[in-house]
C-alpha cells in the first residue's frame, strides 16, 4: 500500500477545483439542481469516489492536510454571528426552545433505534451509541471523544473505526436528503421566502441584472478585518472556557463573540460600514462554507466502510428513514409549517445525521433559490453546535450504563 499525503496548499487548491466540478455537474444534471444538492457536495462526493478507486484499484491511500479547512469553518460561523441581529435573536427565542426540544427527543429516538438494531442483528455490546447519537448527531468529534471509553468498557477493539464509519456515512446521507426534503415541503405547501429578500449566505440565484451594491475591494477587506478581529477574540474566549472546564468547539466561541460584537459595536460607535447583512459578508461566508464542505467530503476515506458489512448500511438506512419522517411530520409542523420551517427541516438532516456545516450547506442551497430565512440560520447553529452537545453527553452516558 502506497500512502500519498497531499500538502495543505495543494489540498486547498484541489478543493476549489472540486467545487467547480460540482458546479458543472449540477448545471449538467438537472435533478441535482432541482433538488438543491450543494455544489460542494456533488464535487466532494465525486472526489471521495476517486480516492476510493485509487485505494482499491491502484493500492494507493490518499490523505489531505486540512489546516485551511479549520480556518474556513471559523470564518463561516463568525459570519453567521455577525449577521445575528438582536431583533432576530429575540424573535427566535420560542423557536429556539422548540427546535432544541425536538432535537433532544430525536436524540433519544435515534439511540433507541440503534439499540433495537443491535439486538436484532446480534451486534457486539457497546456498539449502540456508535450507531446512534454519538456518531450521527455527535459527528466525528463526539465519536473520537467517546470511542476510547467504549472500547475499554466493552472490549470493543474497533470502536473508533465503527464510529468513524457511521459518522462518515451519516455525513454523506445528510448532504443528500436535506435539499429534497425542503423541495418537497416548499412545493407541497407553496412556500417562498420574503419578497425581495437576500440569503444570509451567498448571493441569490437570479436572472435579473446585477445589482450595484456594496461589493468592492474595500468592502471585502473591511469585512475580512472585522471577521479576523472577532476570530482573535474568539480564541481568547475559548481559552477562558477551557480554563473553566467548559469544552466546546472553537467555532462556538467565535460565533458567540460575533453575536455580541454585531449587537454592541454599531450601537456604541457611529459606524455605517459594519458588515451585517451585506453582500460582502454573504459572499465570504458562502466561499468559506463551500470550500470547507468540499475539503471535508473529498477527504473522506470511504474504504473504511468496507469491513463493516451490510449491518452498518442497514442500521444507517433505518436511521435515515426515521430522520426524514421526523423532519416531514414532526419538525416542519412544530416549527410552524411555513417557509422558515421548511428551511429548518432541510437543516435538521445535518443535525440528525451529519454535522452543523452540512446543515448550513443544505439551508444555503435552499435559500439561494427561494429567499432568505434569517431565523433558521441563527437558531439551528446554536442548537446543533452548543446545546445539543451537552444533552448528547448525558444521553450517551446513560446508554453506556
Amino acid at each position: 500500500m502506497t500512502t500519498v499525503t497531499v500538502p495543505g496548499f495543494l489540498s486547498l487548491t484541489i478543493a476549489i477545483v472540486v467545487f467547480f466540478v460540482g458546479t458543472g455537474l449540477n448545471r449538467w444534471i438537472s435533478p441535482l439542481r432541482r433538488w438543491n444538492i450543494p455544489e460542494a457536495v456533488t464535487g466532494g462526493m465525486l472526489a471521495a469516489l476517486a480516492t476510493l478507486v485509487a485505494y482499491t484499484v491502484f493500492d494507493t491511500s490518499i490523505t489531505f492536510e486540512l489546516a485551511a479547512r479549520d480556518m474556513l469553518l471559523l470564518y463561516f460561523f463568525t459570519g453567521i454571528g455577525l449577521n445575528a441581529r438582536l431583533d432576530d435573536l429575540l424573535a427566535g427565542g420560542k423557536p429556539l426552545v422548540i427546535l432544541l426540544v425536538l432535537t433532544m427527543v430525536f436524540l433519544v429516538i435515534q439511540n433507541l433505534i440503534a439499540a433495537g438494531s443491535v439486538a436484532l442483528l446480534g451486534l457486539p455490546d457497546g456498539i449502540t451509541v456508535l450507531l446512534g447519537s454519538a456518531s450521527l448527531i455527535g459527528g466525528h468529534g463526539t465519536t473520537i471523544a467517546w470511542a476510547p471509553l467504549i472500547a475499554k468498557q466493552f472490549g470493543l477493539q474497533n470502536a473508533l473505526e465503527v464510529g468513524i464509519a457511521a459518522a462518515t456515512l451519516g455525513l454523506v446521507v445528510a448532504s443528500l436528503v436535506g435539499g429534497p426534503v425542503a423541495k418537497l415541503l416548499i412545493a407541497r405547501y407553496n412556500l417562498s421566502g420574503p419578497s425581495g429578500s437576500k440569503p444570509m449566505v451567498g448571493l441569490p440565484k437570479t436572472t435579473e441584472p446585477a445589482v450595484t451594491d456594496d461589493i468592492s475591494h474595500i468592502s471585502l477587506l473591511r469585512t475580512i478585518l472585522v471577521l479576523n478581529v472577532a476570530v482573535l477574540i474568539g480564541f481568547t474566549v475559548d481559552e477562558i472556557f477551557t480554563e473553566l472546564g467548559i469544552k466546546l468547539p472553537l467555532f462556538v466561541a467565535c460565533l458567540l463573540v460575533a453575536i455580541v460584537l454585531t449587537n454592541t459595536v454599531p450601537r456604541i460607535l457611529p459606524l455605517k460600514v459594519w458588515p451585517t447583512r451585506t453582500r460582502s459578508l454573504a459572499l465570504i461566508s458562502d466561499l468559506s462554507l463551500n470550500i470547507f464542505l468540499a475539503m471535508s467530503l473529498m477527504s473522506m476515506q470511504l474504504w473504511t466502510l468496507e469491513d463493516l458489512g451490510p449491518s452498518l448500511v442497514l442500521v444507517l438506512g433505518v436511521q435515515t428513514i426515521a430522520a426524514v419522517l421526523y423532519m416531514l411530520f414532526v419538525v416542519f409542523p412544530a416549527m410552524g409549517r411555513n417557509y422558515e420551517a421548511a428551511v429548518i427541516s432541510a437543516g435538521f438532516s445535518g443535525i440528525s445525521l451529519g454535522a452543523t456545516p452540512t446543515a448550513i450547506a443544505n439551508m444555503t442551497a435552499v435559500t439561494k433559490v427561494h429567499g432568505a430565512a434569517p431565523m433558521a440560520f441563527i437558531i439551528l447553529p446554536l442548537v446543533s453546535a452548543f446545546f445539543i452537545d451537552i444533552a448528547n453527553a448525558f444521553v450517551i452516558g446513560f446508554f453506556l450504563r
